[in-house]
């Protein structure tokens, strides 16, 4: 399909040829998002006014906005100008006024002629005793009480556009949609209740009460359905095009992998396992994996990428782990240095710190395949790093990485697997709407041995038992984080807090005892001050949260967070996760500024109360919403107009499994059916992170489809 159906041209045209809407109006309109008259019919109202037409405001609970026939009595002009117009009415039971300001006379004479009757429609509310109506929004003949809508649709709105002109335009634009072929399942069409998308858009624009509004109406619900359904078909189709792409079959023998096996001092998880078989699955397959490796802090992700670099070995190629700091990628190279000399292969470390002939002798060594596993940096980017035959690639901490950049690295082999990893936990319905083109291999177990983290709640106003019981602590020989609040936006204050505990903590602890890292600080400085405290020169290591991601010191076991209350749950759980990795008793004290606002005290309570951190992360997103837990600008996570994803996760799910089965069983009616639908019901404005090696093939496809993905995200920094 090349080129939007003609059926849907009305929909993608001139909104100044709508009703009511001129030239500027449209250009004022643009500056919400509405530039088509499709994007008209995708912005719903968010609430209604009732004027249904009632016998009295008598008994009314005021104020409100009330709709009642009145017999129009005299009329009292204001004695100063710009003074209140008053005009005595009578509905069937009381009589109250209708007040102007600013009115001519003969204008309210005009409308409200003495002894007539009309329809009058507005807000009421009491002043000096007396009901009154203040300017009202409607006044009509008693005939043409039908053109008044009884449930009247209130739509967001933008300066320099009114209500009216929203429901004219909307009213014609619902008038040109067409009655688009029906691409749900009937029998989910009859087992959830749902109208036809046609009449579901008239249902929207119309609602009939306030339970119309509700996310769980039939209408909202299907229509919700119908845009994630476009989505993920959307996703679904990159997904099959790049699976259908030729790859190379890394058919592992088992040999390495057994011996580390053996060697190991403790069983794997279930979970570990689990990820094992569907990595060395995807690996054996013809085609190219492209599969995320989501686990929990602890989970033991480490270990299942090492036996897939070791399946890649074993097919007799190589594999690369990428890290985003060098202080990460090092700890990767001390923690699976003893599993490569268990399985007996050449495991070898890249980074900008290689320099001159070293450097050539290991980007040698590199190219004749004689390092078999590489752990890099950024440095593996570079255009002069060749292998031999990459088979597998791996990303830790997927998030801190450009699009562009892993685009790179599947350049470095021909038809690369690719494995990326992220530790923190992804409610499933964002992973769905953010990894919905890529396979999910999910740790949700935690291997014996990792010490459970005591979490304690504690006011500011203890500071100084907290760093007196540091103190002892450090005396012992343990190590401690101590993470400063966040400021605000600005670097700069978060420094000065960090600086300023630093001063306080080494004048009480002795000098050099506390070091300090922070995000201003000259990358050398920084990887400096951590290897001092990954090596137990420094107890105490203050820091801003910097340390969040990819810090491994076994000694360290308190963290203290100061004003926790700033934080997100997720970015405290990841913090926390950063002590509990030996066998000493572990703790984590949350420090807050009393008194704490209800959401603050939710937060923190719940880390208390679990360390569950995909339970953490679906709390995080009902507190915080899709775009602060993700943080749209680099995850790509889609903007969706009618979709909630914090409260509609089972659509998310029923709408992945419903394309995928839809593409699988017949990819030819997809595209004739499903992807004329496409056009109209996905919503145009939304980015999708191909994570990894979405060709250019796809890239034109979907893009001859009218929908739109964002390919140049914004680089992620370290």
């Amino acid at each position: 399909m090349s080129g939007r159906p003609e059926i849907l041209f009305p929909l993608f045209g001139d909104l100044s040829g709508l009703k009511g809407i001129g030239p500027k109006t449209a250009e004022t309109l643009g500056h919400m998002g509405v530039e088509v008259p499709r994007d008209l019919l995708f912005t719903l109202p968010h609430s209604i006014v009732d004027r249904r037409l009632r016998d009295t405001v008598q008994g009314a609970d005021l104020p409100a906005t009330l709709t009642v026939e009145v017999q129009i009595g005299q009329h009292r002009p204001p004695r100063n100008k710009g003074g209140a117009y008053r005009v005595q009415v009578e509905d069937a039971q009381i009589a109250f006024q209708i007040v102007f300001f600013h009115a001519r006379g003969d204008y309210v004479a005009r409308v409200l002629p003495f002894g007539a009757r009309r329809i009058v429609s507005g807000k009421v509310e009491f002043f000096d005793g007396m009901a009154q109506m203040v300017h009202p929004d409607h006044v009509l003949m008693p005939d043409e009480v039908d053109s008044l809508l009884p449930f009247e649709p209130v739509y967001p709105l933008t300066a320099g556009v009114t209500q009216k002109t929203m429901v004219k335009a909307a009213t014609d634009t619902l008038s040109r949609a067409p009655d688009l072929a029906e691409w749900i399942d009937p029998r989910l069409m009859e087992r959830e209740d749902w109208p036809s998308w046609h009449v579901a858009m008239g249902m929207a624009h119309a609602p009939q009460g306030m339970g119309a509004l509700s996310l769980d109406s039939p209408a909202r619900r299907r229509l919700a359905y119908d845009e994630l359904m476009a989505h993920q078909l959307t996703l679904a189709l990159a997904r099959a095009q790049r699976r259908a792409k030729p790859g190379v079959e890394s058919s592992g023998t088992g040999k390495l992998r057994h011996k580390v096996m053996t060697a190991l001092p403790y069983r794997p998880t279930g979970a570990q396992m689990r990820a094992i078989d569907e990595i060395t699955d995807d690996m054996a397959s013809p085609h190219r994996m492209n599969r995320l490796l989501q686990g929990d802090v602890g989970s033991g992700k480490t270990f299942v990428a090492f036996m897939a670099l070791l399946t890649a070995v074993e097919a007799g190629g190589q594999g690369v782990m990428m890290a985003p700091t060098e202080i990460l990628a090092r700890q990767h190279l001390e923690g699976l240095q003893p599993l490569a000399e268990d399985a007996g292969v050449v495991l070898e470390l890249l980074t900008g710190r290689d320099k001159g002939s070293e450097r050539a002798a290991k980007l040698a060594a590199l190219a004749r395949g004689d390092i078999q596993i590489l752990v890099g940096t950024h440095a593996v980017f570079q255009k002069d790093v060749a292998f031999s035959d990459l088979r597998l690639a791996i990303i830790d901490e997927q998030h801190r990485f450009g699009v562009r950049q892993r685009l790179e690295l599947g350049r470095k082999g021909m038809a690369v697997d690719v494995l990326v990893m992220t530790a923190t936990p992804i409610p499933r319905s964002l992973a769905l709407a953010q990894y919905g083109d890529m396979d999910v291999s999910v740790l949700d177990e935690k291997p014996p041995g990792r010490t459970p983290v005591k979490t304690a709640l504690l006011s500011n106003e203890q500071m100084d038992g907290v760093v007196d019981r540091l103190r002892q602590a450090v005396a012992e020989g343990r190590q401690a984080y101590w993470v400063c609040p966040l400021v605000d936006e600005s670097e700069v204050s978060d420094l000065t807090a960090a600086e300023e505990r630093f001063k306080r903590l080494r004048a009480i602890l002795g000098e050099g005892v506390v070091g300090l890292v922070h995000g201003q600080m000259p990358p050398a400085e920084k990887d400096a001050a951590m290897a001092r405290f990954v090596s137990g020169q420094t107890g105490v290591l203050v820091a801003t949260t910097v340390i969040e991601v990819g810090v491994n010191v076994p000694n360290a076991s308190i963290m203290v967070i100061e004003r926790a209350e700033t934080f997100g749950l997720a970015q405290l759980h990841q913090l926390r996760g950063r002590v509990g990795r030996g066998a000493a008793a572990s703790t984590c004290l949350l420090l807050y500024q009393p008194p704490l606002s209800e959401t603050g005290l939710k937060r923190l309570t719940t880390l208390r109360e679990t360390e569950d951190g995909f339970r953490i992360s679906e709390v995080d997103l009902e507190m915080r919403g899709s775009g602060d837990v993700l943080g749209t600008a680099q995850s790509g996570l889609p903007r969706f107009q009618i979709a909630d994803l914090e409260r509609q996760a089972s659509l998310m799910a029923m709408a992945q499994d419903d394309a995928r089965k839809l593409l699988l069983d017949d990819l030819k009616a997809t595209q004739e059916i499903s992807l004329s639908s496409v056009y109209v019901r996905n919503s145009l404005d939304f980015s999708i992170d191909p994570s990894v090696l979405v060709t250019t093939d796809i890239k034109s496809f979907l893009h001859g489809c009218d929908i739109v993905i964002d390919f140049s995200l914004p680089e992620a920094t370290s």
